[in-house]
């Protein structure tokens, strides 16, 4: 099993950068595909991002493509979602989540384990 623990939310002015951070406990990181997800209020839980065990492939989502970067450290056990040219729409919880298949998954329910998430607010 691994936990998750999310960090690096907050307020942020539109036009703004937000690094994310999820630190993970347990055993064998780097077997762990790692994905972010958000949700907003009334919104169907969304795919921001996904990454691959050794960092070798990395998928983004539409609604924020161009404005992310996904990375991991599997010796620290991290992994980060950097944000940047935030929009008000990004305002959500943003969750980490771990998958023990190979490939990058975009469905949520393919992944096995959640963070708490951390809420992302934009002020205009």
């Amino acid at each position: 099993q691994v936990q998750l623990v999310e960090s690096g939310g907050g307020l942020v002015q539109a036009g703004g950068s937000l690094r994310l951070s999820c630190a993970a406990s347990g055993r064998a990181f780097s077997t762990y595909v790692m994905g972010w997800f958000r949700q907003a209020p009334g919104k169907e839980r969304e795919f921001v991002a996904g990454i691959s065990r050794s960092s070798e492939y990395k998928h983004y989502g539409e609604s924020l493509r161009g404005r992310l970067i996904i990375s991991r450290d599997n010796t620290r056990k991290m992994v980060y979602l950097q944000m940047n040219r935030l929009e008000p729409e990004d305002a959500a919880v943003y969750y980490c989540a771990a998958d023990q298949r190979i490939g990058v998954q975009r469905g949520s329910s393919e992944y096995d384990y959640w963070g708490q998430g951390n809420q992302v607010s934009i002020s205009s």
